[in-house]
């Protein structure tokens, strides 16, 4: 399992990112997962994506988005079909819960955790891009909305985390600058008077895992 796990977009080390692709002389393809910003209009979403886009770029990746939205409520074998097309996923922030809802309504979800398993995908992204691989979103409320799901689509918010991690990850802890580093420290709070295991971020930070090698960068 190959995972680059940032508190905020690429952070300070992005070449450990290309390291996990095959180190600096790749440029391989990676698909832009936008859809924690799903509730945002259109507009502003889309400068959002061309942002993500120019980071990568700059990094020599080739970036393109892959809108879960496009897989709702289809086979998820469609999902898996257009992940697989992808060495790596680029999973940007926003609200945990809106991205957790379009990775279980598109059948992302499995595909994801089975491409990791078979070690097929590198997983890398941010903020809710790390949150939402947690085995529970229990306790995110404190710096995302979770009623941003049904006043969205209607339909309930998802609490179960993806659980590829055995932990949670709460990022822009000490952030100064940061908008949510205050409630993410409430976060972190919390699951340390819950008992609940967690590791934190700070802004610049990123989470590296390479197998049974996982490191803080």
């Amino acid at each position: 399992m190959r995972m680059y796990l940032s508190s905020f977009r690429l952070g300070d080390h992005p070449e450990q990112l290309l390291g996990l692709l095959g180190g600096a002389g790749a440029r391989p393809e990676i698909a832009v997962i936008a859809n924690a910003v799903d509730e945002q209009p259109e507009d502003a979403r889309k400068a959002g994506v061309e942002r993500e886009f120019a980071a990568l770029a700059s990094w020599g990746l080739r970036p393109s988005e892959l809108d879960l939205r496009d897989f709702f409520d289809r086979p998820a074998a469609e999902a898996e079909a257009a992940l697989s097309r992808f060495p790596a996923l680029w999973v940007r922030g926003g609200n945990s819960f809106m991205l957790r809802y379009a990775l279980a309504r598109s059948g992302a979800d499995a595909a994801v955790t089975a491409l990791l398993q078979r070690d097929t995908l590198v997983y890398a992204g941010y903020s809710a891009g790390a949150c939402v691989l947690a085995p529970s979103l229990r306790g995110l409320d404190a710096c995302d909305d979770p009623n941003a799901v049904p006043e969205t689509y209607g339909d309930p918010t998802v609490w179960d985390g993806l659980g590829v991690l055995d932990h949670a990850v709460v990022p822009h802890v000490d952030s100064p600058g940061h908008p949510e580093t205050e409630a993410c420290g409430v976060v972190a709070a919390s699951y340390r008077a819950a008992g609940v295991a967690h590791r934190t971020l700070r802004d610049g930070q990123a989470l590296v895992i390479d197998g049974a090698d996982v490191r803080l960068v």
